[in-house]
């Protein structure tokens, strides 16, 4: 379409547009940030966003300051930038603080690691000081690499957990659950890092498939202890060995061994071992151990269920510790594996702790020390004390089958904790530990409650409801004190032997107060007596508690912090959004403290996403050198195409990125950009205020884009609000191909170019190529922050797509019947189409301007329809004639009850639109058709 090659002298109307055909968004990108920086753009806008009445506050989880952003990083905020800006688009009063978790281990880890030392190695307080200087240090770091993806918020005043302020903010919160009755100190077993040689929460482990040593082990019962009556039942005598079989996968725990248990309902059987010994073991796995064992000849001689064993069978002797041990009964023992005998250490298991020592109260034996190794010898020469756990499993087996009670050792595979940050697998461990006791006053019936109720949270995914409601049932307490270095302090005080707690009001209000003015570091450096209210007595039999408080706690108390106080944004919130592991995380330890502390969740809706993997579905890891760095995609390709990434994925589930991902990507963002500069091109000399074309004055085909544009917009605020981020992306990448570049603009391209620069039917067009341009810049800027903040400064050069509002009235027009109509047209184009490429092989055609189509129908309706818009039908097929009788014709396509044939189309071609008519050739310029003469006389006169 256009100008005759060989004669240059004919006008038409060509885009011209200042929007570069090349994005160059690496270079462009930081240029842009630094013309919002200048203008004050992002102060600006919160300062307008603050009066609105509507609100909408996405509440940020704080990632860890302690390296550069990853891409799971940018996925998470550029989903939540997304969300604020648009909201913050449709009126809505959105200001978004950022923050930072500034404590604990991740941040301590790394600094130990750059140092090379120990956290025994260190002084606490220069440690301290070198921690903050190190969180302080990468908050700055990743502040700019957010900032680089385009994300808005308060950069200035973000909250950081590490702030004087919000350290006051940890410690009165953990004042009112203590006064509350919520956290109490208390010895159990937890999850223990022997790496990083403190206590874990759930939340800070990662679980990994581990080969361990399985072993069965045989528990002698004391002859002594057992009625005569019984053994003469099972046809033995006095002197015969008796034992039960028990299996573990963990040696290590047997010198804290006090019990073993049984299921009450599941049946045991006696065993006549070899002729020489009994052993006691779940029946319905006799026959499988009498394989492993390797056992000669097996006979039973009874059979009980587990309660009435436990009845008559009470007791056993340690197989190498000089102690006896009870049997006891316990639901989660099943028949499924081992022996169908689990042996019990209450030191060293939260089941075992519960089953036990709370229901049965056997004893908890921990001879553990923080770096897992033992603190002293059970006995009989073992010689394991100052051995690590893992080394002594060997030891403890050796000494076992010298014994005579190892009777088989298997390599089992299960999963298996391992600490987050060392990489390292864990052990449980009893330790004089805080926690916050999860029933008290029905807490945990209360939040499950709040989650089972829609009108008080949404969760996008739905399955996210059931995920945390499942680990919401079976959580046991938090534990909330850690043995490092850098954190808020437990804030109490104990008695040196005794352990009593001295907290006090006047004690708290004061640690309040000096936190406030000093932050927790004042605990570490100041005496005691600074915190002591005046002529407290005994205090030499006190001293401040080390442990400092779980990170988890710190964050999960944000909605205090941040919500209530620091930043008064507003409780409860009405977004969380974080990665699915979140789950048992901060959404958890949020709900936990918040419903103990206002009886409410903290949030409204919960959105989560999955996590980012390779292109291939893999975990990424730099040993596979299959990490994609998003400060690399900008510096090479922009932040935009990240952000288009992030749009695309379905984050319901695990996502994928990688080097092809990236392309597709980067071809799709020009496809984007290049219909955006089509667009601008082409409405140059249109100025709305003087050229708009009413909706109900415009040609039908107009009416027809602006119409899909409606579906469309629609379709994508629907997805805006319900989080459907990869739909969004489908929808304006589909519209801006399918029907624009491949059909509208095609279709228009005549009228356009060689129409009259203000005919009618050509502002028609510009009016709705207006509004679509406009449109598409609104619905992409929460996405394309760069590029469409780029366009809209074409509208208009002194102002910011991110402070515009959303105008729907751009997109709020419909004709459905053009819709159904068009639709219509588009089918015969697909099939006239092919029929234009069939015709291509055998005869000299290089456009469908070339040719003349004829149409027909078996489908009676949908022939009338045809002959009814023979015009609209040229101009949707962009052919030179349309006809509905039959005509010898070159080429021939039929789908369904459709026909289209094509033939070489009549008159002569028009030099200037290429379109053949029969005129040509009768006027005075003998080159051009009636249309393009007229034109060009008038802009002939009127450039004279």
């Amino acid at each position: 379409m256009g100008q005759d090659p060989e004669k240059k002298k004919y006008r038409v109307n060509l885009p011209k547009t200042s929007f570069p055909m090349k994005a160059s968004l690496a270079v462009r990108e930081p240029q842009r940030y630094k013309q919002w920086e200048e203008e004050g753009l992002e102060k600006r806008l919160w300062e307008q966003v603050r009066t609105r009445d509507k609100r909408f506050i996405l509440h940020d989880g704080p990632p860890y300051a302690n390296g550069h952003i990853h891409i799971g990083h940018a996925l998470n905020k550029t989903m939540k930038d997304m969300i604020v800006k648009f909201r913050t688009m449709q009126g809505y009063c959105t200001t978004y603080v950022p923050g930072w978790d500034c404590h604990g281990l991740p941040i301590e880890a790394a600094l130990l690691k750059e140092q090379g030392k120990q956290k025994d190695q260190v002084d606490q307080n220069e440690f301290r000081k070198q921690a903050r200087a190190y969180a302080g240090k990468y908050v700055k770091l990743q502040k700019a690499e957010f900032q680089r993806l385009g994300i808005f918020g308060t950069w200035e005043d973000p909250y950081l957990t590490m702030n004087p302020q919000y350290q006051a903010s940890i410690a009165g919160a953990f004042y009112e659950l203590y006064n509350k009755g919520y956290v109490y100190r208390g010895e159990k077993p937890v999850f223990w890092s022997i790496g990083a040689e403190t206590a874990l929460a759930e939340a800070e482990l990662e679980y990994q498939d581990k080969v361990s040593q399985a072993i069965y082990v045989s528990f002698p019962v004391p002859i002594a202890g057992l009625d005569t009556a019984l053994l003469q039942e099972w046809g033995v005598s006095a002197g015969t060995p008796v034992s039960y079989l028990i299996w573990t996968t963990t040696p290590w725990t047997l010198p804290a061994n006090v019990g073993v248990a049984l299921n009450e309902h599941l049946e045991y059987g006696v065993y006549w071992v070899n002729n020489k010994q009994i052993f006691i073991c779940a029946a319905v796995l006799a026959g499988r151990l009498k394989e492993k064992f390797g056992i000669e000849s097996i006979e039973r001689r009874a059979v009980y269920t587990g309660s009435e064993i436990v009845r008559r069978v009470p007791e056993y002797q340690h197989p190498f510790c000089p102690r006896k041990g009870r049997a006891i009964l316990a639901d989660y023992v099943s028949g499924e594996d081992g022996t169908g005998i689990v042996h019990i250490a209450p030191g060293h298991g939260e089941e075992d702790y519960f089953h036990g020592h709370l229901q049965n109260g056997l004893p908890i034996l921990s001879p553990v020390d923080h770096k897992g190794r033992f603190t002293e010898d059970p006995g009989e020469d073992l010689k394991i004390q100052g051995v690590g756990v893992f080394e002594a499993n060997p030891v403890i087996v050796r000494h076992l089958e010298s014994k005579g009670y190892l009777h088989a050792v298997e390599q089992h595979s299960h999963s298996y904790p391992f600490c987050w940050r060392t990489k390292t697998p864990v052990i449980v461990r009893s330790t004089p530990q805080w926690f916050l006791k999860v029933d008290h006053e029905n807490l945990r019936e209360r939040i499950l409650n709040i989650i089972e109720d829609s009108s008080q949270t949404e969760w996008f995914p739905d399955w996210g409801k059931n995920r945390i409601m499942g680990m919401m049932e079976t959580r046991p307490d938090w534990c909330l004190s850690r043995q490092r270095l850098w954190g808020v302090p437990v804030p109490v005080a104990k008695h040196k032997t005794s352990g009593e707690v001295y907290c006090p009001p006047e004690f708290q209000q004061r640690v309040l107060e000096v936190f406030q003015k000093e932050s927790a570091d004042a605990w570490f450096k100041q005496p005691k007596e600074y915190f002591f209210p005046e002529g407290a007595e005994g205090l030499d039999d006190f001293e401040l508690e080390t442990d400092i408080l779980d990170v988890w706690f710190d964050s999960g108390v944000s909605h205090q912090a941040v919500l209530e106080q620091g930043h008064a944004l507003g409780f409860p919130t009405e977004l969380y959004l974080e990665g699915s592991d979140q789950h048992r995380g901060w959404f958890q330890t949020s709900m936990i403290t918040a419903v103990a502390l206002r009886g409410m969740a903290p949030f409204k809706q919960v959105l989560t996403h999955g996590f980012v993997m390779d292109g291939e579905g893999r975990k990424m890891s730099k040993s596979m050198g299959n990490v994609v760095s998003p400060l690399d995609v900008m510096k090479e390709s922009g932040a935009d195409i990240l952000r288009l990434w992030v749009s695309s994925c379905d984050t319901n589930n695990d996502v994928r990125v990688g080097p092809e991902i990236l392309a597709r990507m980067s071809e799709a963002y020009r496809k984007i950009r290049n219909t955006f500069r089509y667009l601008l091109g082409n409405i140059n000399d249109f100025d709305p205020k003087v050229h708009s074309v009413p909706f109900d004055q415009m040609d039908e085909v107009d009416r027809w884009i602006l119409s899909r544009l409606s579906q469309v917009a629609g379709e994508v605020v629907n997805c805006y609000n319900e989080y459907r981020f990869h739909r969004i992306y489908q929808l304006i990448y589909d519209f801006c191909i399918s029907d624009l570049s491949s059909f509208y603009l095609d279709v228009l391209k005549d009228r356009l170019y060689c129409d009259h620069p203000d005919s009618p039917q050509r502002r028609s067009t510009q009016s709705a190529l207006f509004r679509v341009a406009k449109s598409l810049c609104l619905l992409t800027a929460p996405i394309l922050v760069y590029t469409s903040d780029e366009v809209w400064r074409t509208f208009d050069p002194g102002t910011s797509v991110h402070e515009a509002l959303w105008d729907e009235s751009l997109w709020g027009d419909c004709d459905t019947e053009a819709i159904e109509r068009w639709a219509t047209i588009r089918v015969v184009r697909r099939v006239s189409d092919l029929a234009v490429e069939k015709m291509r092989a055998t005869e000299d055609v290089g456009s469908p301007l070339d040719c003349e189509v004829f149409v027909r129908s078996s489908d009676p309706e949908l022939q009338e329809f045809l002959q009814a818009n023979s015009e609209a039908l040229k101009l949707g097929l962009i052919v030179s004639g349309v006809g509905f009788g039959e005509a010898e014709c070159g080429a021939e396509m039929s789908e369904e009850d459709l026909t289209v044939r094509i033939r070489r189309a009549s008159g002569r071609k028009c030099a200037r639109c290429w379109k053949y008519t029969p005129e040509v050739g009768t006027l005075d310029n003998p080159e051009l058709c009636q249309r393009c003469s007229d034109v060009e006389r008038d802009l002939a006169i009127s450039v004279a």
